[in-house]
């Protein structure tokens, strides 16, 4: 353990869904994905035991705005002692499934924002996610860089991921964030409110937990620049990560900041 010292919306899914069935990192994004465990990842094999009741087939949240923030939001409110610790959502589902227990375990609620294809290879994950309280929303369809991309694909790269939400969880995700890029650009910003989310989830804390720098750096760079309102970027996938959490949320809890959801943390 590291020991811390200094403290027309359905239009544009309808769209969406007709390509799939036709068809049959810049900064904070990482690309591990390694293989699934043996057991197979169905959602009554992955989610928790809440999971076969029928009240965890409800409807799922879906994206609301918040008056007074901005279309692309950093940060939340710098007066309150809450935080939202964001993953991008994709890579070994094992280690998803371990940091969703720990942070469980010390009570943190987390926001998840899943990449599309990562959902279609684990489904039973997107349910998990939000039997277990967390936040879940849409980090584009294949990961890559959507700020790059000419506008008809980088529709369809947030489409393609909220259609496979909807059909999921009955909602296309609280929430955006672009893939490979901190912030999303002028366009895509204006094609993710076309497909319903009145905002983007950027951050103010970036873990640089996908460069595998080890636990200890990951645990040092989130707690040297967490404030109040912080939304740090971390990922899926990463072993070091895993390892790091433990020693974060206790450090989080001394400093009297608790982990909610992004929708917590703006509310």
């Amino acid at each position: 353990m590291v020991r811390v010292t200094s403290t027309p919306r359905r239009d544009v899914l309808r769209a969406g869904a007709g390509l799939v069935a036709g068809g049959g990192l810049a900064a904070g994004c990482g690309t591990g994905r390694a293989a699934p465990p043996p057991a197979p990842d169905s959602p009554s094999a992955s989610a928790s035991p809440s999971a076969s009741r029928a009240g965890s087939r409800s409807v799922a949240p879906a994206p609301r705005a918040y008056p007074g923030q901005p279309a692309q939001i950093a940060h939340g409110p710098r007066t309150r002692p809450r935080v939202a610790l964001t993953f991008h959502g994709q890579g070994d589902p094992a280690l998803a499934r371990t940091l969703l227990a720990t942070a469980e375990r010390y009570g943190a609620r987390l926001t998840v924002l899943a990449v599309g294809t990562w959902l279609d290879e684990h489904p039973g994950l997107a349910r998990r996610i939000l039997d277990g309280g967390h936040d879940l929303g849409n980090h584009t369809q294949r990961h890559i860089g959507v700020n790059t991309l000419p506008e008809p694909d980088a529709r369809r790269e947030i489409t393609d991921c909220a259609e496979r939400l909807e059909r999921l969880t009955g909602s296309i995700g609280t929430w955006f964030r672009p893939s490979r890029a901190p912030a999303a650009s002028p366009l895509v910003t204006r094609l993710a409110h076309a497909a319903g989310y009145p905002h983007v989830l950027s951050y103010d804390v970036d873990s640089l937990d996908y460069t595998g720098p080890g636990a200890a750096a990951v645990t040092r760079k989130i707690l040297a620049e967490v404030r109040n309102g912080s939304v740090v970027s971390l990922h899926f996938g990463h072993p070091d990560t895993v390892a790091a959490l433990p020693d974060v949320l206790t450090e989080l809890g001394r400093r009297g900041l608790r982990a909610v959801t992004t929708t917590e943390l703006l509310s």
